[in-house]
């Protein structure tokens, strides 16, 4: 217990350093108004941004990403309260009651208990961060190469039980993912694979072009393709009465409790995350609920366990990534990347060898609450105003924006002509219900799997059944394949298919 007061002492002392403070806040800012301006997406943006943390130093960087993260999930519920827009996928849940309380005049309170319920599942999550940090760290130490590969395998198959929509879809977007890891320089002959002779693609597919072309380009093709700007119904009156009553407070108190425990649970989950959190939350208050009629007509409960579920889910998805260095979700993925720019390798090592980046991160995220408080509440008129910009205003500064950064990285003007294609070849994924995010994951796991896989075989001189020999691998391996058995059962399934469709 000393150690971790003594580890949070080291990390407010690295996140209130003025740079870092700074980044901090611009993280929230730039997550607010991603969250607020529907069509941007924080992939997307993380994305986006990927080429600017190249001048940051790592923890200033990682702060700032971190930031856009959680920063996001407080300001969809902005639009989701105000003009029934959920500016984030994790707000469709909150638009079913908030917009309802909006029209009743009560949007205040609803504005106010989702800032409220957010805050304090950030908060707990937070804590909840630090205290699983260290014994996770020293039970990760006990895995080797073998049991890195099974736990890889494990993130993988959840991100398929746990993807919308089709099984096989999920499954083909994990190989797609992974055959893409594999193009460039073979990791120990150096010969070339799947590069079909171009030049550009003996060291590989770049990971930013890829996350950039799949999701910044390709969102902005489908925004133009669905008219993200048509005439939205804006709340034009002032926003008042922005504190909620006393039974306003007695009412949203236990589902801000059951959405954080809920949220921080599936945010631990490989391929759970923010979306499933809030929309299991919802369901969960629903069923629950003595009147569950009320809910879709104004209920406060239902905009504080989604808004709650979310932000916790955001934040313990931190978990998995700093302990075990595994992505449990796209943005994580994306969090990797910004890492491995940095020549930082993800895993167990990092708490130890990196304290600075780790618990600088982890007290980061107390201060970027409650900069998000202060950024949400106040200032709801600005962020309201911002939604009258028209789309079409606003997506050629964005192309122009991604394709400086793309260019930036390598200053090679054939990876902007690669994220490009990746852009169209996204739209075609979203256009044809194939989820563009296990394809990110795949492709981040896929080199450390190849690496651990060999690794593997060479200390076991080529013998496969080291996999299932050691205890830590075959257990994870069981989960994995049990898993994987329930995502194909037809009931499972149908279960699956009714969160996302959930009111």
């Amino acid at each position: 217990m000393l150690d971790l007061f003594q580890n949070l002492a080291h990390g407010f002392a690295v996140a209130l350093s003025p740079i870092n403070l700074l980044l901090c806040l611009v993280g929230a800012l730039v997550g607010t108004l991603v969250g607020v301006l529907p069509g941007i997406g924080t992939i997307a943006t993380v994305a986006m941004l990927l080429p600017i943390t190249f001048g940051l130093p790592p923890v200033g960087a990682l702060i700032m990403l971190a930031g856009i993260y959680y920063g996001a999930q407080y300001g969809g519920s902005t639009t989701s309260i105000l003009v029934n827009i959920p500016g984030e996928a994790t707000s469709v849940v909150t638009t079913l009651d908030g917009f309802q309380m909006a029209k009743q005049g009560r949007a205040g309170p609803a504005l106010s208990i989702a800032a409220i319920g957010s805050f304090v599942a950030g908060c707990a999550a937070t804590v909840l961060i630090a205290v699983l940090g260290a014994p996770l760290t020293r039970l990760a130490l006990l895995f080797g190469p073998a049991e890195y590969f099974s736990l890889m395998v494990l993130g993988l198959i959840f991100a398929v039980v746990l993807a919308k929509g089709s099984v096989l879809k999920a499954v083909a977007m994990i190989a797609l993912g992974l055959l893409l890891s594999m193009v460039g320089a073979d990791l120990e002959t150096g010969a070339s694979r799947m590069s079909f002779n171009i030049p550009e693609l003996a060291d590989g597919l770049g990971f930013a072009t890829v996350a950039m072309g799949v999701f910044g380009f390709a969102e902005i093709i489908r925004n133009l393709d669905s008219g993200a700007e048509s005439d939205r119904e804006l709340v034009q009156q002032k926003i008042t009465g922005l504190m909620p009553t006393r039974k306003d407070l007695a009412e949203s108190a236990p589902a801000i409790f059951r959405g954080t425990i809920l949220g921080s649970i599936l945010g631990i989950l490989p391929g759970g995350g923010a979306v499933i959190a809030s929309f299991a939350a919802y369901t969960f208050e629903k069923k629950i609920a003595r009147d569950p009629s009320r809910f879709g007509r104004g209920a406060i409960a239902g905009v504080a366990a989604p808004e709650s579920a979310n932000n916790a889910a955001a934040q313990t998805s931190f978990i998995p990534l700093l302990t075990l260095g595994i992505p449990p979700n796209a943005v994580m993925a994306l969090m990797v990347g910004a890492m491995t720019i940095h020549g930082i390798q993800p895993g167990p090592q990092v708490m130890q060898k990196q304290p600075d980046l780790v618990w600088g991160m982890i007290a980061s995220m107390w201060i970027g609450n409650l900069m998000l408080i202060i950024i949400n509440l106040p200032l709801v008129g600005i962020w309201v105003r911002l939604l009258r910009v028209p789309y079409r205003l606003m997506f050629p500064s964005i192309v122009v924006f991604c394709a400086i950064g793309i260019y930036s990285i390598n200053n090679a003007p054939v990876d902007v002509i690669l994220a490009g294609a990746f852009g169209l070849f996204g739209y075609w994924l979203i256009k044809h219900d194939f989820e563009p995010a296990p394809l990110l994951l795949g492709m981040v796991l896929g080199t450390l799997m190849e690496e651990n896989l060999r690794r593997t075989l060479q200390i076991s001189r080529g013998d496969w059944s080291v996999f299932i020999t050691r205890p830590l691998s075959a257990a994870l391996l069981a989960i994995a394949a049990a898993l994987l058995v329930l995502a194909v059962l037809p009931a499972l399934r149908r279960k699956r298919d009714e969160v996302f469709v959930e009111g």
